[in-house]
């Protein structure tokens, strides 16, 4: 797995930061669906929750005494109703959006067992490059760019 950059991404840096600047990081561990046929499955921030409406990849917050892949397989039977196979640690990402300090433990999920079933009113979709949907929620696009460089992808990762 790549090291993490000490230096968050800023999301929204024209917005004052709850917390202050010595606010604890939120660790989140989030998974990368992956199908063989290289889409990829992101899904809605559900209604009434931070950044609502706008896409990202499924997951969700590392409770006291889990690991990453333990919280990874709660989250994804708890959000979007699936059980995940072998957990696959790829990268990790600093962001600092306006609500939450967040390091995002990426990891590729290959293979899953259930139907999705969307447990909190969310949309999902399966994407390719370009990204359909949109917005994006900004801790998801280096996870775009990480896709394009790994397939050769020239150009755009996302519509704006």
């Amino acid at each position: 797995m790549s090291g993490v950059d000490s230096k968050p991404l800023v999301a929204h840096g024209d917005r004052p930061r709850e917390g202050g600047p010595d606010r604890k990081e939120v660790e989140v561990a989030v998974g990368v669906l992956l199908r063989p046929d290289g889409a990829f499955l992101l899904t809605s921030r559900p209604p009434g929750k931070v950044y609502e409406g706008y896409w990202e990849f499924p997951g969700g917050k590392v409770e006291a005494g889990e690991t990453v892949e333990q919280a990874l397989r709660r989250e994804l039977i708890e959000e979007i109703g699936v059980t995940i196979g072998a957990v696959h640690p790829w990268r990790i990402e600093r962001v600092d959006y306006p609500h939450a300090l967040v390091r995002l433990n990426f990891c590729k999920v290959y293979e899953w067992t259930g139907e999705l079933h969307m447990h909190e009113g969310q949309s999902y979709a399966w994407e390719s490059l370009p990204v359909k949907v949109e917005p994006v929620l900004p801790g998801t696009v280096p996870v775009l760019q990480w896709f394009a460089q790994e397939r050769g992808f020239e150009g755009r990762t996302h519509d704006k």
